[in-house]
């Protein structure tokens, strides 16, 4: 049995993303797609003292490229986005034990692409922070043909999947009884019952991104995936 999920990378993405990865075996970057703009791929938010707040990385206004080619020419976000963290999360109970981690990724490295950084940052919070097993590959190397539904099918067939986890965007393009006739399990993945956390400011929100539930939690954060 081999468990695989295929995503685009996206920008310190919510518990969900990481949630698929803690199911899968290998995790497959699909960055070699149409960069979309106003999308998860270049921001996401974070809870502040005013509600959520979107910190969104500048990639030009260019959507004719594909996502692992988006240049990250603005060499001033990196500080801005450190300095609003730091603003709205330090004083969460597991900040400290964590600052050294991001403040190494945000100040200690200068990030010339956007595929690069969003592809290091997660797996470096699944295998660091997260404690998650899964192995992690890139759809690049696979020099795959096929577009839509059958893409996806060409890349679980090259690395011998069995079974495929995916959330429920694509059920809209997935041929899942294509996948059955190659022998791949598809499983949907169900968000709907995540336990609350503790959480800085009023009220909850599940929709933020990963580091609110690890500065907040810190090492239970594997429990709320």
């Amino acid at each position: 049995m081999k468990k695989v999920a295929l995503l685009q990378s996206n920008y310190i993405p919510w518990k969900g993303y990481f949630s698929i990865i803690a199911n899968v075996d290998l995790f497959v970057f699909h960055d070699d797609l149409q960069y979309t703009k106003q999308d998860w791929r270049n921001r996401n938010k974070i809870k502040t003292d005013k509600g959520l707040e979107w910190l969104t990385i500048p990639c030009g206004s260019n959507e004719h490229i594909n996502i692992c080619d988006v240049q990250l020419n603005d060499k001033g976000w990196q500080k801005k986005h450190w300095n609003k963290i730091y603003q709205h999360y330090r004083k969460a109970k597991y900040f400290k034990d964590y600052q050294v981690f991001f403040e190494e990724i945000y100040l200690g490295t200068q990030w010339d692409k956007l595929s690069d950084m969003n592809q290091l940052l997660i797996k470096r919070i699944s295998t660091e922070l997260l404690g998650l097993n899964a192995q992690f590959d890139d759809t690049r190397k696979y020099n795959l043909k096929a577009t839509k539904s059958d893409r996806v099918i060409e890349l679980l067939r090259k690395v011998e999947a069995t079974d495929y986890y995916s959330g429920s965007a694509a059920k809209s393009y997935l041929d899942v009884v294509k996948c059955q006739q190659h022998n791949i399990n598809v499983h949907w993945m169900d968000y709907s019952n995540y336990k609350v956390y503790p959480q800085l400011y009023n009220g909850f929100e599940h929709a933020v991104s990963i580091i609110d539930l690890v500065f907040n939690v810190g090492p239970d954060a594997r429990k709320y995936l």
